[in-house]
């Protein structure tokens, strides 16, 4: 019933906020992974191993998650979610597979150089039928292109997989290849940083310059992310059972959704970019005035309560910075003390 709320309320949200689409425009949804900790009890250690190094076995069991943000409206879909560590550990691209059919119809997947393997753009492009944008690593566009990268190329390719890639996944068609484009752009960082050449592998029919500044929005999901586990505190989830750590995951998720829906609100009312406002401040409105908004004896009550929720919104705006502040210089901490060994 969680499950199938949580989903209920996304589609929902997301048929009603999204922008009406222009002629061959589609949906855009940025994907990532993360890990978030668990409550140590044997249940969830044997669900989700703790991790291990040269010291031993850590404490917390550690779940990898994969979200999908969408790009308009900044809401986030069930997660897929998994074991990190032990013999049935999965990864990102494994999961991304799980959640693809559950993406809107012919919806735009877009990933960094972690999901920029064949195996990802052939069940997206291929099999999901969902237009890819990925980021390449500089070996494997350069596989691709057959040639040193340079800036300047876009040219069409047949991506098909290497024997490494068949080795490690066998349920691969003998015939399996994705058609799309190179692009390589040498990109000039907004920090100040040295250029770098950007290489992508698309199925998109657009301009150059808009695929590049639909990749540039790809940050908004470590935002979103961060929120998710600092605001929301599902960096360290609390319940003590696989089945409430489900529930817990969802139920935060919709959480995530409802704020972001108000956030989307106040949008459209002020003309403020989405993420104009403080997801923090607008949550701690929600939860003061939502058991009152829920039980309004009639519509009149409550569309004046929804009003003066919506008048606090506007006045939780982000500080907009004349001059952006220069970060600190990067430096390395220095080993401290060690100490003897307290003696049996």
């Amino acid at each position: 019933m969680v499950q199938k709320s949580c989903d209920h309320i996304f589609d929902q949200l997301v048929a009603q906020m999204s922008k009406p689409a222009a002629d061959g425009e589609t949906r855009a949804f940025l994907l990532d992974g993360s890990s978030m900790r668990a409550a140590h009890t044997p249940e969830l250690c044997a669900s989700y191993p703790p991790g291990s190094n040269q010291h031993g076995e850590s404490h917390w069991p550690v779940i990898r998650i994969l979200v999908a943000h969408d790009l308009d409206t900044g809401l986030a879909m069930r997660p897929e979610w998994g074991p990190m560590y032990g013999e049935g550990a999965v990864g990102e691209q494994a999961l991304l597979q799980r959640a693809l059919g559950r993406l809107p119809s012919r919806s735009t997947v877009i990933g960094d150089a972690n999901f920029g393997v064949f195996s990802v753009a052939h069940h997206a492009a291929v099999q999901s039928e969902h237009p890819v944008l990925l980021r390449l690593t500089a070996e494997r566009a350069r596989r691709l292109a057959g040639e040193v990268l340079r800036d300047g190329i876009d040219r069409a390719v047949l991506w098909q997989p290497s024997p490494g890639e068949r080795k490690s996944h066998p349920d691969l068609p003998s015939e399996a290849c994705v058609p799309g484009r190179l692009l390589v752009r040498q990109v000039q960082p907004n920090d100040g940083g040295a250029a770098f050449l950007l290489p992508f592998f698309t199925t998109l029919s657009a301009s150059v310059e808009e695929i590049y500044h639909l990749y540039g929005q790809r940050w908004r999901i470590e935002t979103d992310l961060r929120t998710l586990k600092s605001t929301l505190r599902l960096d360290q989830l609390t319940c003590t059972t696989p089945d409430m750590v489900a529930k817990e995951i969802e139920m935060g998720i919709t959480a995530y959704n409802l704020v972001r829906a108000l956030m989307r609100v106040a949008s459209q009312q002020s003309g403020i970019p989405l993420r104009g406002y403080s997801f923090t401040k607008v949550r701690r409105i929600l939860a003061a005035f939502g058991p009152a908004l829920a039980n309004a004896p009639d519509q009149k009550s409550a569309q004046r309560i929804l009003d003066q929720i919506m008048t606090y919104i506007q006045q939780s705006k982000l500080p907009h910075r004349k001059r952006n502040r220069p970060s600190y210089p990067r430096e390395v901490w220095q080993r401290g003390a060690y100490f003897p060994s307290r003696k049996k």
